[in-house]
């Protein structure tokens, strides 16, 4: 492909790596394996891993001098990107996820989009794939209404301007210009970020064309450690940003708010009822908790209905997972000061 007759742009893939040993490989050789005709490097930022990863990594990148390495002393998301865009090149930069595939015309058509709509970042559709009937229940969730909202990334939806993008591919000028990623902000950065560049006059650009595969956590632990931690910063972006941020964002902790003081209603009634107190009314409280479980074994159902037994039942537990941890993260990360708590770790 050619743009009015000058050559394709070049690219730069950017990946923060931390601990990923098990899925680094397939994430760059799915960049390696595009069919984009314009040249391209690969930059891995790689934090300090103790699984092996960084090893595999330098494996990689002596075999193929097309993958560089570089040290990201930090750690985090947003040091890693930024350490990895500094190093780069080209004029095009594509930032790509260690638990992302990339299919092979996903460069091609990202930068004919780029230019045709004359955006500053484009991005697609995370498609969540599970390969174990965990997995496959938190592909589900990802991508139905009844699990993350139904937000266009996750789901769908038609070509336009939009508040966030998965990933991104940007014009490499304008990430320089308004700053690059806010590093104090572990989660939720590349919602900032796209923040900024709206702000500056600059556009987002969703587009159905694109669609990334992503391998969802493989635990339920590390499941609810992310959705904790994305929720902790989301709730300090609310409160940093209060004009910014869309009503879908405060229905989690909302429902997780509802859910305890049911339950601390419903308590108080059994003990009144108990001591011959009058407020027996209050273990009404017990409704809302009640209501929330039959709409997640309802929403359960309805969505793996044809996804067999094992990935329904474990929907069933997921869906809370993901619910209450963001809810509870996001209350915590509204009231308190999320760059002074020592629980999360910046991934």
């Amino acid at each position: 492909m050619q743009t009015d007759g000058q050559p394709l742009p070049g690219v730069s893939y950017v990946m923060p790596v931390l601990n990923e040993v098990t899925e680094v490989r397939a994430a760059v050789a799915s960049l390696l394996e595009q069919d984009y005709a314009g040249p391209f490097e690969v930059i891995l930022a790689l934090g300090p891993s103790i699984d092996g990863t960084n090893e595999l990594v330098a494996e990689m990148s002596a075999a193929d001098p097309r993958v560089r390495a570089v040290e990201n002393v930090v750690g985090s998301t947003p040091a890693g990107l930024n350490v990895a865009i500094r190093a780069s090149v080209h004029p095009v930069v594509i930032r790509v996820d260690a638990h992302s595939v990339l299919p092979a015309d996903y460069t091609r058509t990202a930068v004919r989009v780029l230019l045709e709509s004359g955006a500053d970042n484009v991005g697609g559709i995370m498609h969540a794939e599970g390969r174990t009937p965990f997995e496959r229940a938190v592909a589900l969730a990802y991508g139905s209404r009844v699990g993350l909202g139904g937000t266009p990334h996750h789901v769908g939806g038609k070509a336009g301007p939009a508040e966030t993008a998965y990933l991104g591919v940007f014009r490499r000028e304008r990430l320089f210009e308004v700053g690059l990623f806010d590093e104090g902000i572990k989660r939720g950065q590349d919602w900032e970020l796209n923040r900024r560049l709206r702000q500056t006059g600059g556009t987002v650009w969703f587009t159905p064309e694109l669609v990334v595969t992503y391998r969802p956590r493989p635990s339920l632990r590390r499941l609810g450690r992310q959705f904790v931690a994305t929720g902790l910063w989301r709730g300090e972006l609310a409160r940093r940003f209060p004009a910014n941020n869309g009503l879908r964002y405060f229905v989690p902790p909302a429902m997780v708010a509802a859910m305890g003081l049911g339950v601390l209603a419903g308590i108080v009634g059994i003990v009144g009822t108990v001591l011959g107190s009058p407020v027996a009314w209050a273990m009404l409280g017990f409704v809302v908790p009640a209501v929330y479980l039959v709409f997640v074994v309802l929403g359960a159902v309805l969505v793996a209905r044809r996804s067999g037994p094992s990935t329904m039942l474990w929907l069933i537990v997921v869906l809370p997972c993901i619910h209450v941890g963001w809810g509870i993260g996001f209350i915590i990360g509204f009231l308190t000061r999320t760059s002074e708590l020592t629980t999360h770790t910046g991934r």
